[in-house]
């Protein structure tokens, strides 16, 4: 490609500034206030209201008919009146410009904010509208690599080419209009399909583009290449970095490096010094924006979880029928999930942390592997034996793994012919006992 290099509006009205381009066109999509925007689809009347997601279903909003007109009027939970130990998974921009955001203690987050409005978390739509912008996508760009339900990398290296034409041999400028359109094709598939607004940040890799996601939102698309590390990274935070997190940035700032551009102005042989080669050599290379790594479309899962955090801490003595009823709704939802996938498990971990946050696990693994709720479930009964119960409970949550496709189920199970797992005796989370 040539070098192309200058700042130009495109249509649009998004400035690109272009540098040197690779062969590689590599997009970032990051929807935007996910989880709060597919509320704000069901209840429109909260649109341009600080709104959290986090509660409870006892905070589900109140209908009522008004006798006037017959319409519905909702009234909603205030965070003011919330007390408990909830967090926020996800606040509209609106409830973040008070300094709410995701993992901050909802307590913490009435205190900067006590009229915003408390929603509860609500996952089975959140997973549908996520399957309806990954399929949206795919039916532009089909190479793209799932980074959790709400974020996705999409390789547009030769998406939108004209016919007979190569990406390697592509101008710089062409290359970045090009960039611009399919980005903005693939940002209005979205909105029709799920009526939500997403970010796309476009670069030549990975690392560049997640940094890049976040530069514009909301509704932003984001082109860089190396020529703008300089003047739009290296001001950011380290912690910009998608593997840099609070420790790490934590221990750069006690070195006296709290930007991106710090840390690539380090002596290379110095990071390694102090985070050790691999971590060092890394870091270094991350702060350039260098990055090898492939869209991966194909990954298989290593585990799936289903766990939760009570509003308040639980005993297996006082509240053994509540627990009972969310440990098997916990197997229920892992065993939907396994079986919407396709996969089976073998190996079935429970997770527990008291009120003084200790966390302890136990896994078991089974004689042949399973997608059923009353399998997994006993066999994490057996798990629950071996931890300790005189604490309050904090948290629950459990897991399989040794995950396979069901078509290869069969073939595993013949070569455990005459293999069976032991009967299982009630545990304490059981009600019969």
């Amino acid at each position: 490609m040539a070098i192309y290099r200058g700042a130009r509006t495109v249509p649009g009205g998004v400035s690109v500034t272009l540098g040197a381009m690779t062969d590689r066109l590599i997009a970032h999509l990051d929807m935007d206030a996910f989880y709060a925007s597919v509320e704000l689809l069901r209840y429109p009347e909260l649109r341009g209201r600080p709104v959290v997601i986090g509660g409870g279903s006892r905070h589900q909003p109140e209908e009522a008919t008004d006798p006037a007109t017959g319409a519905i009027v909702r009234r909603f939970t205030r965070l003011s009146g919330y007390a408990g130990r909830g967090v926020i998974t996800t606040a509209t921009y609106e409830a973040r410009a008070f300094g709410a955001h995701s993992a901050m203690a909802l307590m913490k987050a009435a205190r900067l904010c006590p009229d915003a409005v408390l929603l509860p978390t609500d996952f089975d739509a959140y997973r549908r509208y996520s399957r309806r912008f990954k399929d949206a996508v795919k039916a532009i760009a089909p190479q793209i690599e799932d980074n959790g339900i709400d974020e996705i990398y999409i390789d547009l290296t030769h998406i939108g080419l004209a016919p007979g034409a190569v990406a390697a041999d592509e101008t710089s400028a062409a290359a970045g209009e090009r960039a611009h359109r399919v980005a903005r094709a693939i940002k209005d598939a979205v909105r029709d399909t799920t009526g939500l607004s997403c970010s796309i940040g476009i670069t030549p890799n990975k690392l560049l583009s997640k940094i890049a996601s976040e530069l514009d939102k909301p509704d932003g698309l984001t082109v860089l290449t190396a020529a703008d590390i300089p003047s739009r990274v290296w001001p950011l935070s380290a912690r910009k970095i998608n593997g840099i997190g609070p420790k790490t940035a934590t221990r750069l700032e006690a070195l006296g490096i709290r930007t991106i551009g710090e840390l690539a102005h380090s002596d290379p042989a110095w990071l390694v010094e102090q985070f050790g080669a691999s971590r060092g050599a890394w870091m270094h290379q991350a702060s350039h924006g260098r990055d090898d790594r492939q869209v991966v479309t194909c990954s298989e899962p290593v585990t799936m979880s289903r766990e939760t955090t009570f509003e308040r801490d639980l005993s297996v003595e006082d509240d053994r029928d509540a627990l009972s009823e969310i440990f098997t709704e916990l197997c229920e939802e892992l065993a939907e999930d396994l079986q919407r996938k396709g996969y089976l498990g073998r190996t079935i971990g429970l997770k527990l942390r008291y009120c003084n946050f200790k966390t302890v696990t136990r896994d078991r693994t089974i004689a042949q592997p399973t997608q059923d709720a009353k399998a997994i479930r006993r066999a994490a009964s057996e798990c629950l034996k071996r931890v300790p119960l005189e604490r309050r409970i904090r948290l629950l949550g459990v897991r399989i793994s040794g995950l396979c496709r069901q078509e290869d189920a069969a073939a595993a199970a013949a070569h455990r012919v005459g293999e069976a797992d032991p009967e299982s005796t009630p545990s304490l989370f059981d009600r019969e006992l």
